[in-house]
């Protein structure tokens, strides 16, 4: 059975999509059979990857528009199921439903076979829709820039995940923090990555993500970094964070 991965933090900016393309594309790279699932209405993930749901995405398909095969999209690095803003209208929608958290689960769990790894963008909150994508989850992937705002926020992400664990999903854990946007010119940054380093320890990837101007532009091309520019210190830095993730992973399935 493949690995379901969430990133999530609810804090907008932190490089949380960037991160989850890229090491998506990284880990397919290195011969793993790679999901994308873009549970963001914002759908920055399938544009960063040059699709468009264009109405038969993860909403299509929880709808009822669409099946997953006709939703499920064949890129050149990775399988996507795309987002659109037609997916905000969910969490509306399951409000008042009695599996309102189960519904993404439901839509991944025949796929787990198909794949060593899917990973789910998650949108930068805590509503309904990251509910969800915790509760399908094994694991939750947290990608934080190094500043004061972004560690009061991680406080919260845990407690959710806390929730989520008691509530829907006792087997979720922590898979761990990736440090991004990361300036070690600058004490805050430091100081900050020093304190995230002393609570989690060892769940904090040893790799760091680099301020860099080639991973801010590769989404507006459609591609991810390892094809829009493979010798960027972005595209290096994802690259080792794929080994570091498949290292923890133990190979995936």
């Amino acid at each position: 059975m493949g690995k379901i991965v969430a990133l999530s933090n609810q804090k907008g900016g932190v490089g949380k999509t960037t991160t989850a393309v890229n090491l998506a594309c990284c880990v397919a790279a290195r011969g793993k059979s790679v999901l994308l699932c873009d549970f963001d209405p914002q759908g920055n993930a399938s544009s960063g990857l040059g699709v468009s749901a264009a109405g038969k995405g993860v909403y299509g398909v929880l709808a009822g528009l669409c099946t997953v095969e006709q939703a499920l999209c064949r890129t050149r690095w990775c399988d996507l199921l795309p987002s659109d803003i037609t997916l905000a209208a969910l969490e509306q929608e399951l409000a008042g439903t009695e599996n309102r958290a189960a519904v993404l689960r439901s839509l991944l769990a025949p796929l787990r076979s198909r794949y060593d790894f899917i990973f789910i963008d998650c949108p930068p909150s805590l509503g309904l829709l990251t509910l969800n994508a915790l509760a399908a989850a094994d694991s939750v992937l947290v990608p934080m820039q190094c500043e004061y705002y972004a560690l009061e926020g991680l406080s919260q992400l845990v407690s959710t995940i806390r929730t989520v664990k008691r509530s829907f999903n006792p087997a979720l854990d922590i898979e761990g923090i990736v440090l991004t946007m990361y300036d070690g010119r600058t004490n805050l940054t430091l100081q900050v990555a020093e304190e995230i380093k002393k609570y989690f320890g060892p769940k904090v990837f040893k790799t760091v993500v680099p301020r860099n101007v080639r991973l801010s532009e590769a989404p507006s091309h459609g591609k991810p970094i390892l094809a829009y520019d493979r010798l960027s210190r972005g595209a290096e830095a994802y690259g080792l964070i794929a080994d570091e993730f498949l290292k923890r992973c133990k190979g995936g399935k």
